[in-house]
């Protein structure tokens, strides 16, 4: 049994963004997670949430899963803030990382192994407009190759500058022009089998 917490972006744009499919996924993960055996603890950032407890959630967590819309091909803003605030608050705590994990003492340790929580992993599971033959192709103007887990490297960088293990990214793809919902959840639930086991 392991503890997961899932952590929702999702903010409200009217006309543009309900946030009703980020729910929907919100729902078919963490039901796949109970399924398992898992114990679930949810975090809708829009809701607000408690800076302390967040960092215990993350603490107490052995998968984080991040759920959220691509808006301007990254998440919300919101969820800068809270980042921002829950790993400030980590750091300064010394729960979450100890440093950069140079040292003068040491000076051959890499910036970015000062982390704290080894063992856990993080995944992003998202939601695109953009198709996915957008990714993985040189041949694409906009991305030039690169794929979803590249694109999101600033997001992950965070987890994996604490010690956690990121594991591939999950995406709907062409989700307000060409939407194929029934399709993206039994491949979000093939995803996860994929990953977790």
């Amino acid at each position: 049994m392991k503890n997961v917490l899932i952590i929702n972006t999702h903010q409200l744009y009217e006309g543009m963004s309900s946030g009703g499919l980020n729910a929907t996924l919100l729902g078919v993960i963490r039901d796949e997670m109970e399924t398992r055996g898992h114990k679930v603890q949810q975090t809708a950032i829009e809701q607000g949430y408690d800076i302390a407890e967040e960092v215990r959630k993350h603490l107490w967590a052995d998968i984080i899963i991040l759920q959220s819309p691509v808006y301007w091909f990254g998440t919300p803003w919101i969820y800068k803030k809270y980042a921002d605030e829950v790993f400030t608050a980590g750091l300064m705590q010394q729960s979450m990382l100890v440093d950069d994990g140079r040292t003068r003492q040491d000076p051959d340790r890499q910036y970015g192994s000062g982390g704290k929580m080894q063992g856990k992993k993080y995944m992003l599971s998202l939601t695109w407009n953009a198709p996915q033959q957008a990714f993985d192709d040189n041949n694409q103007q906009l991305f030039a190759g690169k794929s979803v887990d590249d694109i999101f490297v600033s997001n992950t960088a965070n987890y994996k500058f604490c010690g956690v293990d990121i594991v591939p990214a999950f995406s709907c793809f062409d989700v307000i022009k060409s939407p194929d919902i029934s399709n993206d959840i039994e491949r979000l639930k093939q995803h996860l089998t994929n990953v977790f086991g």
